[in-house]
């Protein structure tokens, strides 16, 4: 039977933890079911639900499918699998792992700046789906039509105009052009979907420097979603490992349902065709831009150098197979992109029929798919009340479920930094990361909210994540050394084959061309919009004085490593990209030989190795 020891304090832990534990004061995951389920609720997020399916529409649409499933080969599984590989070792959080290259310990202190911030505005975006929940109920929908908060620009079809001999002569509709269509003009108009969104549900201000007054019922669903967060969280993974077998696994069914509606409907064969059909182009693999977009769509939607990986593979069992992991996860996570994309396209080819529109002009990307358009199209269809509440509980829990394990960054590496205080208190921590989250959201909900969600998302992760999963790559596999890290997997894996490992040799090593991919998807930055509203200068500014502020900490804790250590500036170096003492699996059992007491004590008395040895945890 293997014996675990436990400090003094395990005695008033709190119910983070049970008795079957691998590690009884830290806590494992309950069965290997919620950690799948949990890394699959992760990494699928809004990202899958609405851009894949603009990517792949812009990008020559199944012609798309070609680099995004290599990406994933090349690049998303090698980097899940790594990820996977340095948390299960190490069973420590995103700031605890850098022991293995101590010099990098600031790219841990970035990545959980990185999640709080990413938890503030993505905490918004779910009181928008509640919001949008909650206002289905109504019949007709509230969007459906022009009623009283709508202004004189609000229309549900476009308003064409006959020129006759250089006059403004006559009004056709849609359905009666009898007009010559090189003398039709269409006057700009919103539809009602539009005007919703902007006028009612967020009462949008008209820029980032017109703040204006809190709105209420958008404060109200975002302390509903944070209490919902607070909820699953309460005991870490023991409680939000029982959540995730409904909200990672319900999303499917409710797609299922869209996907079985949408493509029984007049004109979805026609949007399922653009989408990735027929109409593909396939000379768009030639263009680079194509390739950049399913390299940098890859790593974001599998969210790879977050922590969020990390922190969830440092709960697993130390023998867990994570390489099995990778795959399934990483697998079922473009696969449901393709699977939503379907469901989405369908129904928005129904739409582009009944305006008789080609189906470019119904297409949109992120808040534009997800609010306006969707909800639009699902307003047309027999029972939209039904659709639209699916579609919006669908949006809800996906991003619910990505919110889980961004705060459990937060919270793991706030206990592994401070085992003795913080790990008894799991559920009281939990409650005051989200009430600060909360706090610090209630300006995202402002009138002008919708401008600091589209600032915080455009620059807390596109260069931020670039910088991280660079120097990640660079710090295990450079430094800290690609074979020592295979010797660490092969100790919870067993002896693997020398054409197994000459697999990810290649990729780990050869990583580098697929990072300069995002490199490029940097240098073409384009200050952020939204719709046709322009930041103001300051606003971009502090966009990169926030991105700077999250990757700052990498040179400043390792100028602050090289100040306090001993020796020359070349013993320091060395020495800080060594692994230091703490380094190694968790439990005694584990330890084998390479990292055991006796030959560590031995090592450091006598031997120029790198290898140390450490008091108990």
């Amino acid at each position: 039977e293997v014996q675990h020891w436990c400090p003094s304090q395990c005695s008033f832990l709190d119910t983070h933890v049970e008795d079957g534990d691998e590690i009884p004061e830290r806590g494992n995951w309950s069965n290997k079911a919620e950690n799948l389920l949990t890394m699959v609720g992760y990494a699928i997020g809004l990202g899958n639900i609405w851009r894949f399916p603009y990517l792949a529409y812009k990008n020559g649409g199944g012609a798309f499918l070609i680099p995004y499933f290599l990406m994933l080969v090349l690049c998303g599984i090698p980097l899940f699998f790594l990820e996977n590989v340095i948390g299960q070792f190490c069973s420590q959080g995103p700031l605890n792992v850098w022991r293995a290259v101590p010099l990098l310990q600031g790219v841990g202190l970035s990545m959980v700046i990185m999640n709080s911030f990413v938890a503030i505005y993505y905490n918004v975006i779910i009181a928008y789906s509640l919001y949008y929940m909650f206002a289905s109920f109504q019949s007709p929908l509230p969007w459906s039509s022009c009623l009283s908060w709508a202004d004189s620009n609000c229309s549900k079809t476009p308003t064409v105009y006959c020129n006759v001999s250089g006059a403004v002569v006559s009004n056709w509709t849609l359905e009666n052009r009898t007009c010559p269509s090189s003398d039709m003009i269409t006057v700009p108009m919103q539809s009602p979907s539009e005007q919703y969104w902007d006028r009612v549900a967020l009462q949008r201000s008209s820029g980032l420097d017109e703040t204006g007054p809190v709105v209420w019922h958008l404060a109200l669903c975002l302390l509903l979603s944070t209490m919902f967060t607070v909820a699953a969280l309460i005991k870490g993974i023991k409680s939000s490992g029982k959540v995730v077998y409904f909200t990672a696994t319900f999303p499917y069914v409710i797609i299922l349902i869209l996907l079985i509606r949408g493509v029984t409907l007049e004109g979805a064969r026609d949007g399922v065709e653009f989408f990735i059909g027929s109409q593909s182009n396939m000379t768009k693999l030639m263009e680079a831009q194509v390739w950049k977009d399913a390299a940098t769509q890859t790593f974001f939607s599998l969210a790879i150098s977050t922590g969020g990986i990390l922190t969830l593979s440092s709960y697993n069992n130390f023998h867990n197979n994570m390489f099995l992991d990778a795959a399934v996860v990483s697998i079922i996570n473009h696969v449901t992109s393709v699977f939503a994309g379907i469901a989405i396209f369908s129904v928005l080819g129904h739409m582009a029929f009944l305006y008789g529109k080609p189906i470019g002009e119904v297409v949109k990307e992120g808040f534009g798919l997800a609010f306006i358009a969707y909800p639009e199209a699902l307003s047309k269809l027999p029972i939209s009340t039904l659709w639209s509440f699916l579609f919006f509980l669908m949006i809800f829990i996906v991003g619910l479920d990505s919110q889980f394990t961004i705060l459990e960054v937060i919270t793991t590496c706030l206990s592994d930094a401070n085992p003795e205080t913080l790990r008894s208190k799991r559920s009281l921590l939990t409650i005051m990361t989200c009430g600060v989250v909360y706090l610090l959201g209630l300006p995202c909900v402002t009138r002008a909210g919708i401008y600091w969600v589209t600032l915080l998302d455009t620059f807390t992760i596109n260069t931020v994540l670039l910088v991280v999963s660079s120097t990640e790559v660079t710090g295990f596999i450079y430094i800290y050394g690609g074979n020592r890290l295979i010797k660490d997997i092969e100790m919870m894996l067993g002896k693997k084959s020398f054409c197994f490992w000459l697999w990810w040799r290649a990729c780990w090593f050869v990583i580098s061309p697929c990072i300069v991919i995002l490199f490029w998807s940097c240098v073409s930055f384009e200050p952020p919009t939204y719709g046709k509203v322009q930041y103001p200068d300051w606003g971009v500014a502090l966009g990169w004085c926030i991105s700077a502020f999250v990757i700052i900490w990498i040179p400043v804790v390792a100028v602050y490593k090289l100040l306090r250590a001993e020796g020359s500036p070349w013993k320091r170096l060395k020495l800080l990209c060594s692994p230091s003492e703490e380094w190694r699996p968790y439990l005694d059992i584990h330890r084998g030989e390479r990292y055991s007491e006796e030959r560590c004590h031995r090592r450091r008395a006598g031997s120029t190795n790198n290898i140390k040895c450490e008091s108990k945890f």
